[in-house]
């Protein structure tokens, strides 16, 4: 069996032959926000309709790390190795502090509550950079149904000054994003607009030093499936997740191969101890991968 299709050869040297999609843990509902505690050698990761934050360790295997967690969905690490983490329950962003207690990012803009926070990626400078579709206001299923008072945009929250900006406000609703390695680009994923037939596909922006964020082009489209969430490797390539697995795309936008998945991937991150194995949220397990390539050196 193999679980891997390759299409262009240069994603032959990622991945090793009788390296196995291995399934770690399943029974869950939906999975999401994959995120690699090295120092604490465990993944947590969210079981969103299940309102909780689980818990993975080689050593000890699966257990509850948050319940609620208020409907928790993506989630990083700063730059301090403190959790990050967008809750659909409550409209905001949180920071778990090292010491458990929990401080409010952002839960409002102009007055108005946020939609959803959906994924979070922290940069370099500190800055908290977030996606805030509407999904989890659309239903009851990953959240509250509620009323939607702002537009799906992607903001910066600068905790130099408490400042919340809306970045990218050119989508219909975006999702998943990823800084590049020198941090001058931003990937945002567009899933579209829940009950719509709103394009679907992921965009590159030019970020300047001052974080100010250009105009956006196309980078590449998933088929099958859509981009929810995705990781950038050292080498610049986006590692995105699909309906059939897990897509590799080069900087320059070309499919390269695929890790193949048997259910609906959303999101994955890099973890081990070099980086160097893939974790994989898809619908009801949580998967794993050793790649011949690394992800990039950050929280």
């Amino acid at each position: 069996m193999s679980f891997f299709e390759i299409i262009d050869p240069v994603f032959g040297r990622y991945v090793l032959g009788n390296a196995p999609v291995k399934q770690l843990a399943t029974g869950f509902d939906w999975v999401e926000g994959p995120v690699w505690f090295g120092d604490a050698n465990c993944l947590l990761f969210s079981d969103i309709p299940n309102n909780r934050i689980m818990r993975w360790s080689p050593d000890t295997g699966v257990s509850t790390y948050r319940a609620p967690s208020h409907f928790a969905n993506g989630q990083t690490r700063d730059r301090e190795g403190r959790l990050i983490t967008c809750e659909h329950g409550t409209r905001r962003v949180t920071r778990t502090e090292l010491d458990g207690h929990i401080t409010v990012i952002a839960d409002q803009f102009d007055g108005k509550p946020l939609n959803s926070p959906n994924d979070v990626v922290v940069k370099s400078d500190g800055t908290i950079w977030f996606s805030d579709p509407h999904y989890g206001i659309m239903t009851n299923y990953e959240g509250f149904k509620a009323e939607q008072e702002n537009p799906c945009v992607v903001y910066c929250f600068d905790p130099r000054d408490d400042s919340l900006t809306p970045m990218v406000t050119d989508m219909n609703c975006p999702n998943g994003l990823a800084f590049s390695a020198d941090e001058s680009q931003l990937y945002v994923a567009d899933t579209g607009r829940m009950f719509e037939d709103d394009p679907q596909h992921m965009r590159v922006y030019p970020v300047a030093d001052d974080n100010s964020v250009g105009e956006g082009a196309h980078f590449h489209k998933i088929a099958p499936g859509v981009s929810d969430g995705f990781r950038v490797d050292v080498d610049g390539n986006v590692w995105s997740s699909a309906a059939d697995g897990v897509h590799c795309i080069s900087p320059e936008g070309k499919l390269l191969g695929k890790i193949l998945v048997p259910e609906l991937v959303s999101n994955v991150c890099f973890g081990g101890r070099a980086k160097h194995e893939l974790y994989i949220t898809a619908t009801t397990s949580l998967y794993r991968v050793t790649l011949v390539t690394n992800g990039l050196q950050t929280p």
